[in-house]
C-alpha cells in the first residue's frame, strides 16, 4: 500500500525513470488568475507547486485527516530553480482546503485563492468530479446573495448575515417565500455555503430544473457572545438541550430580522434549518428544543453523541413520536461514506429514532469524506423535499 509519506520519492521515480503518461493535467478552478498550479490530472492526482529557494523542507498540509486529499503533512521534492512539488495520489473530487508547511511555518498558496476555513484564512483546492454539474454556473436565472448587517439585541453587537434570494425575488414583489437557516461548520463562517459550498448556484439550479421551491437561504455565523465577552463561542449540539447564545441569537434577533425585512412566509410551517458538522449539531440543538418556530430539519455529517437517550434528549422532543411526527415535516440526517466517525453515529441515530417510530430520512454521499462536495450533495437531496 502506498502511504502519503512516500508521495514525494515515488513522483521522483515517476519521472525519473519515465514512467509518466503524456500530462493532460489542468490548472485547478480555485487557483487565482493565471497560476498553473495546483493542477488536476484526469486520473484526480494534483499536481502542488511553490517557489522557495531558501527553504530546507516543505510539505505540502492538508486540512483534518479526512479531508479527501490525504493524511499530511506530505513530504515535497525540491528541483534546482528552488520549487519544490508533489503529485498525489488520486483524491476525492471536491474542495479541500491545505497550507504548505515551509521549514515548519504554516504558509497559504500564493497560487490558490484563500477561503476562510480552520478558523484562518486558507488555501483551497477544487478538484472537479464527475458529478460536479449539480453546482456549476449555468445559463439558468441566478438569484442573489446578499450581505446584511443587523444589531443583536443578545450579543450587543452588529452581525453579518449572508441571504441568498431566488431569481424571481426582486420580480414578483408581492410573493413571500419560505426560509431555510444554512449553518457553516466549526472553524468556518457564514461566508462557507456561497464561497466554498456553491448553496447559490445548487439552488439556482434546483428551482430552475423545478425540483426545489424557490426559497430565501439566510447563512449567518455560528459563533456569539454575550456583551463584554471578547472570544467568540460556539455549540455543538450534544442534545443536552442547554442553550447557547448563538442559540439565543437566532431564536430571539435573526429570524425576527429576517422576517422583518425580506418577504417570508414567517411561520413554522414555511421555516427550515440545516448545518453540516458543528453546524448541524447546532441545527438539531436549536431546531428541537423550539419546535414552534421550525418543522424542517437537516443534520449533515454532525458530531452526533452516542447513547442518546430519547426520552430526554434535546428537552424531551422525542418523547412522544406520534406528536413529533405531526409536528416535524421532515428530519434528515446525511453523511459520506468516506467519514467513519462521523457516518456510524449519524446511522445510529437513524436506527434508533425509526425503531422508536419516528420519521427521518437517512442519505450517505458515497465515497466522500469531511468536505465540502459531502456537504453539496447534502443540500441538493435536502432542499427538493423542503416546503412541499
Amino acid at each position: 500500500m502506498i502511504t502519503m509519506s512516500r508521495i514525494a520519492l515515488l513522483s521522483i521515480l515517476f519521472w525519473s525513470f519515465g514512467w509518466a503518461q503524456a500530462d493532460d493535467s489542468v490548472p485547478a478552478p480555485s487557483n487565482v488568475r493565471g497560476a498553473e498550479y495546483p493542477r488536476v490530472h484526469s486520473d484526480l492526482r494534483v499536481t502542488f507547486r511553490i517557489k522557495a529557494p531558501g527553504a530546507k523542507n516543505v510539505q505540502l498540509q492538508p486540512g483534518g485527516d479526512d479531508n479527501g486529499l490525504g493524511k499530511g503533512p506530505i513530504e515535497m521534492a525540491r528541483a534546482d530553480d528552488g520549487t519544490w512539488s508533489v503529485t498525489t495520489p488520486p483524491v476525492i473530487p471536491g474542495f479541500h482546503y491545505y497550507w504548505f508547511l515551509v521549514d515548519g511555518l504554516a504558509v497559504g498558496d500564493p497560487a490558490s485563492e484563500t477561503y476562510f476555513g480552520w478558523a484562518k484564512e486558507s488555501s483551497g483546492v477544487e478538484v472537479p468530479g464527475p458529478d460536479a454539474d449539480f453546482y456549476a454556473v449555468k445559463e439558468v436565472p441566478h438569484g442573489d446573495v446578499r450581505s446584511r448587517w443587523y444589531f443583536s439585541k443578545t450579543t450587543q453587537k452588529w452581525r453579518r448575515a449572508f441571504v441568498y434570494t431566488p431569481a424571481e425575488y426582486d420580480r414578483n414583489p408581492r410573493k413571500r417565500y419560505p426560509v431555510l437557516y444554512l449553518q457553516h461548520g466549526s472553524g468556518e463562517d457564514e461566508r462557507g455555503w456561497s464561497n466554498q459550498g456553491h448553496a447559490n448556484f445548487i439552488l439556482d439550479n434546483l428551482i430552475a430544473e423545478d425540483k426545489a421551491k424557490p426559497m430565501i437561504v439566510v447563512m449567518e455565523q455560528g459563533y456569539a457572545t454575550p456583551p463584554g465577552v471578547v472570544q467568540a463561542t460556539a455549540t455543538q449540539g450534544r442534545g443536552t438541550g442547554q442553550p447557547s447564545v448563538f442559540e439565543q441569537v437566532v431564536v430571539d434577533d435573526l429570524i425576527a430580522m429576517i422576517d422583518s425585512n425580506y418577504r417570508t412566509l414567517a411561520d413554522r410551517d414555511h421555516r427550515a434549518m440545516a448545518g453540516l458538522s458543528m453546524g448541524g449539531g447546532q441545527t438539531l440543538q436549536i431546531t428541537l428544543t423550539h419546535m414552534d418556530k421550525f418543522s424542517w430539519i437537516g443534520s449533515f455529517s454532525s458530531p452526533l453523541r452516542g447513547g442518546l437517550d430519547l426520552k430526554t434528549a434535546y428537552g424531551g422532543a422525542f418523547a412522544d413520536p406520534a406528536a413529533f411526527n405531526k409536528k416535524i415535516h421532515l428530519l434528515w440526517f446525511g453523511a459520506g461514506t468516506g467519514e467513519e466517525r462521523m457516518l456510524k453515529p449519524a446511522l445510529a441515530m437513524h436506527e434508533s429514532l425509526e425503531k422508536a417510530g419516528i420519521r427521518n430520512v437517512f442519505y450517505q454521499s458515497p465515497g466522500t469524506a469531511h468536505e465540502w462536495h459531502t456537504w453539496r450533495r447534502d443540500l441538493r437531496e435536502f432542499a427538493p423535499l423542503l416546503f412541499r
